[in-house]
């Protein structure tokens, strides 16, 4: 397990240990990942879904790694529901682009990892490595397009 460093903001706080651990065995059964990498991608993903959710104009995206634990959490509709209601006060979307649709997106890593070391989470740089992003969230929405 990764330790957080005082002063952060830590992921686990933000559901409840049930709610936690019930995302962390679906990331796990639907990527075939082990409970630490599961563990850390599910952290990572709450830490970008919070920090989009406060930052609504400023353009941000997940690395793929991290989109494994967004898709997870957003095919559990109930306390997917739950959580952008009590973070974002409105449902955070999550829309698939097409490959043609990309190239007016802004590049946006960059800008998401400032974002969220910002807003106070811990960063895992392992799952935060990417040339880009080709995600971004606008608005309170996130927009998903996975890397083909």
């Amino acid at each position: 397990m990764t330790a957080i460093a005082v002063g952060l903001r830590d992921p686990r706080t933000l559901l409840s240990p049930e709610v936690w651990d019930r995302l962390v065995k679906l990331i796990m059964r639907d990527h075939n990942m082990d409970r630490e990498l599961a563990e850390r991608t599910f952290g990572q993903t709450l830490a970008y879904l919070v920090t989009a959710a406060e930052n609504p104009a400023t353009p941000m995206g997940p690395t793929p790694a991290v989109d494994l634990g967004v898709h997870s959490f957003v095919l559990d509709t109930p306390r997917y529901i739950d959580f952008c209601q009590q973070y974002a006060g409105t449902y955070l979307h999550h829309i698939p682009h097409l490959a043609e649709e990309r190239d007016s997106q802004p590049m946006v890593l960059h800008g998401t990892i400032q974002a969220i070391r910002a807003a106070g989470f811990p960063l895992d740089a392992e799952l935060w490595q990417a040339q880009d992003v080709d995600c971004h969230q606008c608005y309170a929405c996130c927009h998903n397009s996975p890397k083909k």
